[in-house]
C-alpha cells in the first residue's frame, strides 16, 4: 500500500517521468495554439466538434482557462498592439514583468468584464461551458493533480507542477514578453513583434509572433521553409482525416511585410471575393450531393463559373437561377452578398449610416441557420474587432 502511494498505478523510471511531463505538456501547447488561438480567437480554421471538446477539457484540466476570457485578451492584444490598453506590451508594462508576471496582466485584463464581452464573442457558450468549464476553471486542476499523484504517486506532484507553469511561462511570459523584444523579423509590422528562434517547437510554432502579427488569420504561422510550425504539421493530419479545415494560405496580412500590399478587409472587392470563395462555393458543394445527376452538372458548372474573378451577385443569380430555388437558401446568400458590397462601398465612402448598417449585416448573417455564412460572419466581426484603433 506504501509503495503504491509512493510510486502510483504507474511506476517509471525518471526518464519515464520526464517523457510523461513533455508529452502533457505538448498536448496542453497545441491545445493552446491549435483551440484557443487559431480556432477560437482568429477563426483561422474549424475543428470537428469532438477535436474541440477534447482541447477543451484538457485545457481545463491543465490550465483552468476559460476560452472566452483567452480569446478576448488575445484579440484585444491585437487591437491594442504596443498602446497603453494593450493587456501585455512589453513597451508599457517592461519587457521583464511580462515575462515573469503574465499571469497577472492577463487576470488584470480579464477582470475587465465589458473587455470580455466585446472581445470573446462567437465562442463555446454550450452547458458544459456555463456550468463547469468557465464556472469551476479551479476543479480542473485539481482534478489534475489527483490524477497524476494516482498515477504517479509522489512524482506526480513534480508533474502537476511543471504542467501548471508551463503555459504561463512559456506563452504568457516568453511569447507575449520575448517576442516582442529581441529575434528577428520577416514582416515589417508596426508593432515590435519577433520571431524568437527559427524552429517552433516548444510552442507548437507561437514562437514565430513576427510572422503571426503579420497574418493573424492565417492558420500556419511558419513563413520560410526552414521555420517549423509543428502544431501545423498537426492540423494537416486532422484534415486529411476530416477533423479540421484551416482557411486559405493566403490571408493577406492586415500588417505586411514592405513588399506585400496591405488590403483593406472592407474593400468591395475583396469582401466580393471573399464571400464567394468562403460561403457561396462551400454552400453549393454542400448542395451538389443532394442534387440528382443532370443538376449536379449545372451546378458544377456554375461552381467553375463562380471561381473565375470578377463575378458579380447580379451575374450569379442570373446564372444559377435554373436551378437555386426561389426563395431558398441561394436567394438569401445573393441578397447578402449585395448588400455586403453595397455596404462597404458606403463604407470607402465614409458613410456612418454604412458602419451602422454593416453591424446589422453581421448580426443579421450570424443568425441566418446557413453554416458558411454564419461562419463568414463571424470570421469577419472578429477581424474588424482586431482592427488597430
Amino acid at each position: 500500500m506504501l509503495d503504491t502511494i509512493l510510486h502510483g498505478l504507474l511506476p517509471l523510471p525518471i526518464w519515464g517521468y520526464v517523457v510523461v511531463t513533455l508529452a502533457m505538456t505538448h498536448l496542453t501547447v497545441l491545445g493552446v495554439t491549435i483551440f484557443l488561438h487559431r480556432c477560437q480567437a482568429h477563426r483561422a480554421l474549424t475543428l470537428h466538434p469532438v477535436v474541440s471538446h477534447v482541447f477543451r477539457f484538457w485545457l481545463w484540466l491543465t490550465t483552468g482557462i476559460v476560452t472566452r476570457e483567452w480569446v478576448a485578451v488575445h484579440r484585444k492584444h491585437h487591437a491594442k498592439t504596443e498602446t497603453p490598453e494593450d493587456p501585455h506590451s512589453p513597451k508599457v508594462e517592461g519587457l521583464w514583468r511580462v515575462v515573469f508576471n503574465g499571469v497577472g496582466l492577463y487576470r488584470r485584463a480579464t477582470s475587465d468584464r465589458a473587455m470580455v464581452e466585446r472581445y470573446g464573442r462567437g465562442t463555446p457558450e454550450d452547458w458544459i461551458e456555463r456550468r463547469l468549464y468557465s464556472a469551476h476553471p479551479l476543479g480542473g486542476i485539481l482534478l489534475m493533480l489527483g490524477i497524476d499523484l494516482v498515477l504517479f504517486g509522489a512524482a506526480g506532484a513534480a508533474i502537476w507542477a511543471v504542467q501548471m507553469i508551463w503555459i504561463p511561462f512559456w506563452a504568457a511570459g516568453v511569447v507575449n514578453g520575448i517576442g516582442h523584444a529581441f529575434g528577428y523579423r520577416n514582416f515589417d509590422t508596426r508593432d515590435t513583434s519577433t520571431n524568437i528562434v527559427p524552429w517552433g517547437v516548444i510552442m507548437g510554432g507561437e514562437e514565430l509572433h513576427n510572422n503571426h502579427h503579420a497574418r493573424p488569420g492565417s492558420p500556419r504561422l511558419s513563413h520560410h521553409w526552414w521555420e517549423l510550425d509543428i502544431a501545423w504539421g498537426y492540423l494537416r493530419v486532422l484534415t486529411l482525416l476530416g477533423l479540421a479545415r484551416p482557411k486559405s494560405l493566403a490571408t493577406t496580412p492586415r500588417t505586411a511585410a514592405k513588399d506585400d500590399p496591405v488590403v483593406d478587409p472592407l474593400s468591395a472587392d475583396v469582401a466580393s471575393e471573399r464571400f464567394v470563395r468562403d460561403v457561396i462555393l462551400p454552400w453549393i458543394s454542400s448542395e451538389i450531393g443532394r442534387a440528382d445527376r443532370a443538376l449536379r452538372t449545372r451546378m458544377r458548372e456554375c461552381r467553375t463559373w463562380l471561381e473565375r474573378p470578377g463575378r458579380s451577385p447580379e451575374e450569379a443569380a442570373r446564372m444559377l437561377a435554373e436551378w437555386a430555388p426561389a426563395g431558398g437558401a441561394f436567394e438569401t446568400l445573393v441578397g447578402h452578398w449585395r448588400t455586403l458590397r453595397e455596404t462597404c462601398r458606403g463604407i470607402a465612402a465614409g458613410s456612418v449610416e454604412s458602419r451602422r448598417a454593416l453591424e446589422a449585416w453581421l448580426r443579421n448573417a450570424a443568425s441566418s441557420g446557413i453554416d458558411p455564412l454564419e461562419e463568414f460572419a463571424r470570421t469577419l466581426e472578429v477581424e474588424l474587432a482586431m482592427q488597430p484603433a
